[in-house]
């Protein structure tokens, strides 16, 4: 048991060592004004810095005829431990020879494993 956990712990690291992205989570919030009283919604951080792994994979189908389709699924894989709501803005910094910046929202649930967890991106358009 003991050992197990100290297993799990340093293959979570091993693999969170190899994520190089960086992601930070937004949610709105109702806000209300102290003097005016009218509440608004406001862009929050509900996580910020999280390392992370960006993953693109190209799908190309054909429906019968000779026009193909071309699909792109966004992955992000990232630590277990964190939740993830639907609907919220997700923000991937990639660091490599030219620093990048992509903005997603979850789509569908997470899939959670011992080690990570395996999020279906979408571009985001918007909270919902």
């Amino acid at each position: 048991p003991i050992q197990e956990v100290c297993m799990v712990n340093a293959h979570r690291k091993a693999l969170e060592r190899l994520w190089k992205d960086r992601c930070s989570v937004f949610v709105k919030e109702k806000v209300t004004d102290p003097t005016t009283h009218l509440t608004d919604f406001e862009e929050m951080p509900l996580l910020q810095d999280q390392p992370c792994k960006l993953s693109f994979e190209t799908v190309t189908s054909t429906g019968g005829d000779s026009v193909a389709t071309v699909t792109q699924n966004v992955k992000l894989f990232l630590s277990p431990d964190v939740n993830i709501p639907a609907g919220c803005k997700i923000v991937v910094k990639r660091f490599n020879d030219l620093e990048r910046e992509f903005t997603y929202s979850k789509s569908g649930e997470a899939g959670v494993f011992t080690n990570h967890q395996e999020i279906q991106l979408v571009p985001f358009k918007g909270y919902a």
